[in-house]
């Protein structure tokens, strides 16, 4: 489906009845990374599965920020005539639920964190982030996919589930130059979320997987000690996935979102 906003579009599937969840996918994806739980939870949840500005179905153009993402998705939202709804990030997605709480607090019932972290890029982190901006604006973004590829999944994936990494690898390479490049600004320029946690006041899941090493587990326990009491904090670490385990471990992950959305009904 194809949400026409002024001066823009995004793309999204909408399924199921009940709670509303949005799932935002992380960098460089789109909205079929979740695909197996938006399936798997429609029989609990309304799946609101967007494609982030740049990605996918949505308009490639600007401008790019975690604030503009956060802005992009209060007006699916209000297309959507859902006042409020969980907001489930993985990754970039979670840098985009931040920046909801700092935007747009009252559109938020619950949040998930999903292989992400708080902090934002050092300076180290900024200047691979500009090499890569400039190696996509050369080559593509089969370049982002060959160089990401290895850290995106787990050694049980790589070794076991190789049609994992081939789906994942397709849809890294597929999306589009201009989108790639926004969010890697996108991602650079993102302010240090640690005070933002401490105000957060809705229930929080936090997940991660055992295997992640671009936002490993000591990321996530951060993400869940900032959180103050009021968030009723829950910790998940799914074994045997890395940096995706919506597309790893689908079952395990859903699991612990169905299990979570069940005690905010």
């Amino acid at each position: 489906m194809i949400a026409q906003l002024p001066g823009f579009q995004i793309g999204y599937d909408d399924q199921g009845d009940g709670l509303p969840v949005v799932f935002l996918h992380g960098f460089p994806h789109d909205r079929t990374l979740w695909a197996a739980q938006r399936l798997a939870l429609a029989p609990q949840a309304r799946c609101i599965v967007p494609d982030v500005r740049g990605f996918g179905d949505s308009s490639t153009h600007g401008p790019y920020s975690m604030d503009q993402y956060a802005d992009d998705l209060a007006a699916l939202l209000d297309w959507l005539q859902i006042e409020r709804a969980v907001v489930c990030g993985l990754s970039m997605g979670g840098y985009i639920a931040m920046a909801m709480w700092r935007r747009h607090p009252d559109r938020v019932r619950a949040f998930v964190f999903c292989d992400t972290k708080a902090a934002a890029d050092t300076d180290d982190g900024k200047a691979k982030r500009e090499a890569l901006m400039a190696l996509v604006k050369r080559d593509g973004t089969r370049v982002i996919a060959d160089a990401q590829i290895g850290g995106m999944v787990g050694p049980a994936t790589r070794e076991k589930r190789p049609e994992v990494v081939a789906t994942l690898r397709a849809m890294m390479g597929r999306q589009s130059a201009a989108g790639v490049a926004g969010a890697l600004q996108a991602l650079r320029d993102r302010p240090d979320s640690r005070a933002t946690l401490q105000s957060i006041s809705v229930p929080s899941l936090v997940i991660v997987g055992e295997d992640d090493v671009l936002t490993p587990i000591k990321e996530a326990r951060a993400i869940a000690e900032a959180l103050p009491s009021a968030a009723r904090v829950r910790l998940e670490i799914i074994a045997g996935a890395g940096h995706v385990p919506c597309l790893e471990r689908p079952a395990a992950t859903t699991h612990a979102l169905s299990d979570f959305f069940a005690t905010l009904a």
